[in-house]
């Protein structure tokens, strides 16, 4: 992931788990930390939003990082 948002100067970050206090929080800790002077655009995520998981299956699938929502951060980091 290091030598990707070296080559790139851009990182994302996708996963299904809540945006704080996950694992995905600690990979963009990692690469802000340790890929800093490569980056040309703040490292993004794309994850569930930190609210409780409901008990439907449309409303979670509804909130699920989608391909949707990571084409869309994608071309905001392009954008950048």
């Amino acid at each position: 992931m290091l030598a990707s948002g070296q080559k790139t100067g851009r990182a994302l970050v996708v996963h299904e788990a809540q945006g704080t206090a996950g694992f995905g929080g600690e990979v963009v800790a990692t690469i802000a930390d340790r890929a800093f002077d490569w980056l040309d655009a703040p490292v993004r995520r794309v994850t569930y939003p930190d609210r409780p998981v409901p008990f439907s299956k449309k409303l979670e699938q509804d909130l699920l990082p989608s391909k949707d929502k990571v084409l869309a951060a994608a071309r905001e980091l392009l954008a950048y």
